[in-house]
């Protein structure tokens, strides 16, 4: 069973992920004619691989994975993570897998050696699938400048966990989020799709767990649904991460 991680939530580990904010940037050239919202999942439990890509579906959407090869089929907190065979389905279905370590290891506490090929495995296993893991989330949202420097050359995009919109000009190798997660996820991120609107920015959400009883880090599916729904009935696209920067 995999345990629950703690980053580092001391005053130092919030002032070094906002520090990071500032350096190795990378503008974003988006041109956006329409607010985006892209739906994201991470890790990912197989309930966001069935149930969370159905319900896009069920939408004509489709999202981005952001995958951990190394927890294929183990039993975890948020239940039990996808195996391979889920990973090819879902790219089968036109849904975008990207990479998160294959360990979901802390980008800022892993020596470099040790990161490098980690991030190595788990690009050579999504290739493997038939994947092309071209954008990257950092687990936990741990960044820092040393991290950022490092991957920036490898990934088009770099997803963390601070909350905000993307504009003309954002930084691709810090991209915010906004969690759907907790008693509150889904106002909160109704919340900033209306701001995405007022803006004509670009969203990007993410979870974990898609399931009637999710995890402290997921969502159910019918609060899913119920924010494509809104996404949709406010103007926005629906998009994923890879077409929103290749467009």
């Amino acid at each position: 069973m995999i345990q629950p991680y703690t980053p580092d939530v001391s005053l130092m580990g919030k002032l070094r992920r906002r520090f990071a904010r500032l350096t190795h940037r990378r503008p974003a050239r988006l041109g956006l004619t329409r607010p985006t919202v892209s739906f994201t999942f991470d890790d990912i439990p197989a309930s966001a691989g069935h149930a969370g890509a159905k319900t896009l579906e069920a939408h004509d959407a489709r999202g981005t994975f952001y995958v951990c090869a190394g927890l294929f089929g183990q039993d975890g907190h948020m239940g039990r993570f996808a195996d391979g065979g889920e990973i090819v389905d879902l790219i089968r279905r036109g849904h975008e897998v990207a990479g998160h370590t294959f360990g979901h290891l802390d980008c800022h506490r892993t020596p470099e050696a040790e990161l490098i090929a980690d991030l190595d495995a788990n690009d050579a296993a999504l290739h493997g699938l038939g994947a092309a893991p071209i954008h990257f989330a950092y687990p936990y949202g741990e960044v820092s400048p040393r991290a950022k420097a490092l991957l920036a050359g490898r990934y088009a995009s770099l997803r963390g966990v601070h909350k905000g919109l993307v504009h003309d000009g954002g930084d691709l190798n810090q991209l915010p989020g906004v969690g759907i997660e907790g008693p509150d996820g889904e106002a909160l991120a109704r919340q900033w799709i209306d701001r995405a609107v007022s803006e004509n920015a670009w969203l990007i959400l993410y979870t974990h767990d898609v399931r009637e009883t999710p995890s402290p880090w997921g969502c159910t599916p019918d609060a899913l649904s119920r924010l494509i729904a809104h996404a949709r009935a406010t103007g926005c696209d629906i998009r994923t991460v890879g077409e929103v920067l290749a467009a």
